[in-house]
C-alpha cells in the first residue's frame, strides 16, 4: 500500500485538538476591517473554531495523517 497524499493547502488551514477535533480559522478577518468594529474582529473572529462534523470526514480524507 503506497504513502497517501496530503493536502498542502488543508494542512495549512486545520489542526487537530488533543482529542482528535479539528480547528478551523474563522473568516471574515483579512481586509476590509476597517468597518469592523474592534469588538467583532477581537471577540467574535480571533477565536478558533471546530469543523463541524459534517464536514470533518472531507477534511480528514484531506489530510491522512492528522
Amino acid at each position: 500500500m503506497p504513502k497517501l497524499k496530503t493536502r498542502k493547502a488543508a494542512a495549512k488551514r486545520f489542526r487537530a485538538t488533543g482529542s482528535g477535533k479539528i480547528f478551523r480559522r474563522k473568516a471574515f478577518k483579512n481586509h476590509m476591517l476597517d468597518h469592523k468594529s474592534a469588538e467583532r474582529k477581537r471577540r467574535r473572529l480571533s477565536n478558533l473554531a471546530l469543523v463541524h462534523e459534517s464536514d470533518e470526514k472531507e477534511v480528514r480524507l484531506m489530510l491522512p495523517y492528522l
